[in-house]
């Protein structure tokens, strides 16, 4: 597995040790040290970069504020957000605006290069590189929407819905294969992360709630909460 990795680190010592450990696994690397510095680097060339490491205290631009631009240059290169700050809210925001993953410092070297190899194996299969002619089949129709998984394309009352992630797709098309039927958090972290992913049930409510609002834009809720158990897919109320 050959990979290219811009690690967004300003501390000089923790960038040092990744790199030994990157080199290791025979991956290219280039670090950035400050926010402003890692954007004009992901800009440059966006196709360049299998994954990004973002620390969150950042100079000039903070981790947040470079994800939510790098977001906005690219949905799908996978970003591992890395911070020293033992905050659930600072993680929740960070898979809100688009980070695929977290890890807190101090952590372990090891442990950061099997989360960067399972989230590059699922990104793959996330975003096949072969391109496939668009057809009239569906891999989900129901009478108010239409998904296919090759394209990654979604339509919700015959309108396309923008600007889902890998992660919002994954979850959506997971659910709406069998509607109404309950998903607990941690059957979908099963689902769609994988038994290789370590993190913990708000990873599937912060983007549940981002699947929804973009849902939102082009018509009524049709994700819901059932208190206690989990989500469940339902169109059965929402009229075509």
């Amino acid at each position: 597995m050959k990979l290219n990795i811009l690690m967004v680190e300003d501390d000089t010592s923790v960038a040092e040790m990744m790199e030994i450990f990157f080199q290791k696994e025979e991956w290219d690397v280039d670090n950035a040290q400050d926010g402003v510095e890692a954007i004009e680097m992901f800009k440059q060339n966006p196709d360049k970069y299998d994954m990004i490491t973002l620390d969150l205290n950042l100079p000039k631009k903070d981790g947040i504020q470079v994800a939510r631009e790098i977001r906005t240059i690219s949905k799908s290169v996978p970003i591992i957000m890395l911070t020293a700050r033992d905050s659930e809210s600072d993680q929740v925001l960070g898979l809100e605006i688009g980070a695929d993953n977290y890890v807190t410092k101090p952590f372990s070297p090891i442990a950061l290069i099997a989360r960067i190899k399972a989230l590059h194996r699922r990104a793959e299969l996330e975003n096949p590189e072969a391109e496939v002619k668009k057809s009239g089949n569906f891999d989900i129709e129901t009478p108010t929407l239409k998904i296919s998984k090759a394209r990654r394309e979604v339509s919700f009352l015959n309108k396309p819905v923008e600007g889902l992630t890998p992660k919002e797709f994954d979850l959506l098309f997971t659910m709406a294969q069998k509607p109404k039927q309950v998903f607990s958090r941690d059957k979908l972290l099963e689902l769609v992360w994988g038994y290789e992913y370590y993190g913990e049930e708000r990873t599937v409510d912060a983007h549940i709630k981002k699947l929804r609002q973009k849902l939102e834009q082009v018509g009524p809720q049709i994700i819901q909460t059932v208190w206690g158990v989990g989500y469940k897919f339902d169109d059965s109320q929402v009229k075509a």
